[in-house]
């Protein structure tokens, strides 16, 4: 651990020692975090890009290796003021999985589990579209909207994109066929949002930001 948090200290030192807000973030974020904190300029120019034109390099990744790694990355970037952008496999067409802050990795989050009693899946953020269908399938099962890039777009890509497909008309978006997510507020709250539920506390306060 501790040569690991040295040779972040080299890197980050290096690539983007003019900016010590970021460099602090990213070195607290390495004490806490099971998953690698990297900030060399090969990592940094890797994740500057999606499938899209857009080019925005960031100040370092985090390769999540479990969902607590996502909640410390909220807690840091937002103590820290650093921007957070999460990425599963960058299919974005639009940019969404760039940013000039901390880039997320969400890919390595693969856990998939199929109940087909109730024709659900619990499934962490990182699995790729197919990889799902292949599960389901054994029981019969599939997910509805089919993205042309099934074969890497990822579930949490999906998600925050609402994407669709060529079948959406017939099976609904992504969010029509969502149930429950576990989710990490900006504020890093962990909470879950049940279809049909109450909304928390935090939710109902941004709801009447937006509205005064």
């Amino acid at each position: 651990m501790a040569g690991s948090q040295a040779r972040l200290r080299r890197a980050v030192g290096h690539s983007i020692r003019h900016v010590d807000t970021a460099r602090h973030a990213l070195l607290d974020l390495a004490r806490g975090a099971r998953g690698d904190v990297r900030a060399d300029a090969a990592t940094r120019e890797l994740y500057a890009v999606d499938a899209s034109l857009y080019r925005r390099v960031p100040v370092g990744a985090l390769l999540a290796a479990h969902d607590d790694d996502l909640a410390l990355a909220v807690d840091c970037c937002a103590r820290h003021d650093i921007p957070l952008t999460m990425r599963g496999a960058g299919t974005s067409l639009a940019g969404q999985a760039v940013g000039r802050g901390l880039v997320v990795d969400c890919s390595r989050l693969r856990g998939v589990e199929v109940d087909p009693g109730s024709m659900t899946a619990r499934v962490g953020p990182g699995v790729v579209l197919d990889d799902l269908n292949r599960a389901a399938a054994a029981h019969g099962l599939m997910f509805g909207p089919d993205v042309a890039t099934g074969s890497r777009a990822t579930l949490g890509g999906m998600i925050g994109n609402n994407s669709a497909g060529a079948r959406s008309i017939v099976y609904g978006m992504t969010a029509d066929n969502l149930v429950e997510l576990d989710v990490v507020l900006a504020d890093g709250t962990r909470t879950s949002l049940v279809k049909g539920g109450q909304a928390p506390a935090a939710l109902e306060a941004a709801r009447a930001l937006a509205t005064d």
